[in-house]
């Protein structure tokens, strides 16, 4: 019998998600006699184990393991929880039957391409596996194997796939993880204490003596990932998930509307561990006093008593979501109903890296797409904006297939050898970039200056001093961040009109690769009180 060892499961980083990988430390590697690319064997709780190939990881302690939410769900434990790890033997594969979960139509080529996918990846009886198709993925569940239950394909294994789908019942992996969610790291720790530690492990509530939480408000602007968080958490803790939307609620007819949440209180605590998502709160939970209908004001308050009476406290989860939070009915927003609240900002540089490494995850791209170069110049997006962004790129580089006559769309089907030479360039993102507009900046005109230093004569020691001011600190902010050195927050450029201030700001945007926002006094200026902070307000965000 192999030695075993126990390890605390954590996140898995994007490179690896679908492919099958548990990283570990190399002190632990060398503890359990492997070497990377040997296969092991992930023994969750319950007994449940799935098969991994392992490589070392430089970023955890020697007691944890990175594994992704396939694996997770397989085995059926969570991040934080524990598992056991033991080197095992894996036969080479002489045949291998696939189904998918939805009907699909496919060639031998496709057939071939699986293959290729598949190749050393080991593999057991009744998981299912996510096959890369360019922006997405195409699940197929492993029906069969031979010689044995636990088995790795080879250049020589026989790849069937059937026609017909599996039971969509029959699928054990979550339809969101954690790893498909970019960023958000400090909101997605809270959620987990709030939420999750209640619902795995409520004696430990019961030993403080407190009781958990009812309920979470996420709110932020749209598109910043709040309904995803929600999904997420509901598959990652194996949760009954509800979602509440508005129209669904209202009724004309009275008394119906007050029915209808309390039919969806008592699911969820017949369901229980359950998570009841109400999107757009506001628009069920306005300001009573703000409202002039009875309908608003009697779902109000049924809402608050429901949250009141919940029972089993812990079990059932109310998570409210918003951009509108001052419109929520205060009532709502204290303790003992929605406990918490938790602000999702929209990603910064190092956040929109990671939802662009999301989305790229199973696309094809080539060696010239630089996603920290994106990440910067993606000011303003939210993570559906990055997400439309990765989708029209490969809209580009399917078109310019299509154009360079590599690609003949009238074909029944496409030959594999030809779908493998389809990727996305840079170029393609440069082009998608025109297409999408920011949501965080859509209020506002937002001009892409094309005014370079070249175009401007004279003034090099203005020039000097906003490279200084201003390009430098966009371009390089790790040097100022390491020298301690804090830029400027504003320059002032004055003198007679015509001198070039105008086409200075512009060139220095142009160079820096920043947006341009003109505001001229007129347009801020509001003979309503305060009427003026508005554009500001917009503009921030």
């Amino acid at each position: 019998m192999s030695q075993s060892i126990k390890f605390r499961v954590t996140e898995a980083r994007q490179r690896d998600v679908g492919k099958k990988v548990a990283r570990i430390s190399e002190t632990s590697m060398r503890k359990l006699n492997v070497e990377a690319g040997d296969y092991i064997e992930i023994i969750g709780q319950d007994g449940n184990s799935a098969l991994a190939q392992v490589m070392p990881a430089y970023d955890i302690s020697d007691d944890e393991i990175r594994i992704d939410g396939y694996i997770r769900k397989s085995i059926k434990v969570g991040i934080g929880d524990d598992v056991t790890v033991r080197k095992t033997n894996v036969s080479p594969a002489s045949k291998v039957v696939l189904a998918p979960t939805q009907p699909i139509r496919f060639d031998n080529s496709f057939v071939e391409y699986v293959k290729d996918t598949l190749m050393d990846k080991p593999l057991a009886k009744g998981e299912t596996l996510p096959i890369p198709i360019y922006t997405g993925t195409l699940e197929l569940t492993v029906v069969n194997t031979q010689p044995s239950n636990y088995v790795y394909v080879t250049g020589s294994t026989n790849i069937e796939i059937r026609e017909e789908p599996v039971k969509e019942s029959s699928l054990a992996y979550p339809k969101v993880s954690w790893e498909d969610i970019g960023d958000l790291e400090e909101a997605k720790q809270k959620i987990r204490e709030i939420v999750e530690w209640p619902m795995r492990h409520p004696e430990l509530f019961q030993r403080l003596g407190i009781d958990p939480p009812k309920g979470i408000l996420l709110y932020g602007p749209p598109g910043t990932g709040k309904t995803l968080l929600a999904r997420a958490l509901a598959n990652e803790i194996g949760a009954y998930f509800i979602t509440v939307n508005g129209p669904e609620i209202m009724s004309k007819f009275y008394g119906e509307s007050e029915q209808r949440i309390r039919e969806i209180f008592k699911e969820a605590e017949e369901n229980a561990p359950s998570i009841i998502f109400i999107d757009e709160i506001d628009a069920i939970a306005p300001k009573r006093e703000d409202v002039t209908g009875e309908v608003e004001k009697r779902v109000v308050a049924q809402l608050l008593t429901l949250m009141d009476g919940i029972k089993g406290r812990g079990r059932v989860i109310v998570i409210g979501a918003t951009n509108r939070p001052d419109a929520i009915d205060p009532a709502l927003r204290r303790p003992g109903r929605f406990d918490r609240e938790i602000e999702i900002r929209p990603p910064d540089t190092k956040g929109r890296k990671d939802i662009l490494q999301v989305h790229t995850r199973n696309m094809p791209i080539t060696d010239d797409v630089d996603l920290d170069k994106l990440a910067e110049m993606t000011y303003g997006y939210t993570g559906a904006d990055l997400a439309a962004l990765a989708k029209e790129a490969a809209i580009y580089a399917l078109r310019r297939f299509v154009d360079e006559k590599k690609l003949n769309l009238d074909q029944p089907t496409i030959p594999a050898e030809i779908i493998k030479e389809l990727k996305v360039s840079m170029n393609d993102f440069l082009n998608a970039l025109k297409s999408i507009q920011p949501s965080l900046l859509r209020e506002v005109y937002v001009e892409v200056p094309k005014v370079n230093w070249n175009d401007i004569g004279g003034l090099d020691n203005v020039k000097q001093q906003l490279r200084e001011a201003v390009e430098w600190p966009l371009r390089f902010p790790e040097l100022f961040t390491k020298s301690g050195v804090t830029p400027p927050k504003g320059i002032l450029l004055f003198g007679p009109p015509g001198t070039g201030k105008t086409m200075l700001a512009k060139a220095v945007a142009t160079e820096s690769g920043a947006n341009f926002i003109a505001v001229r006094g007129p347009e801020i200026l509001s003979k309503w009180v305060g009427g003026y902070f508005v554009v500001w307000s917009s503009w921030y965000w």
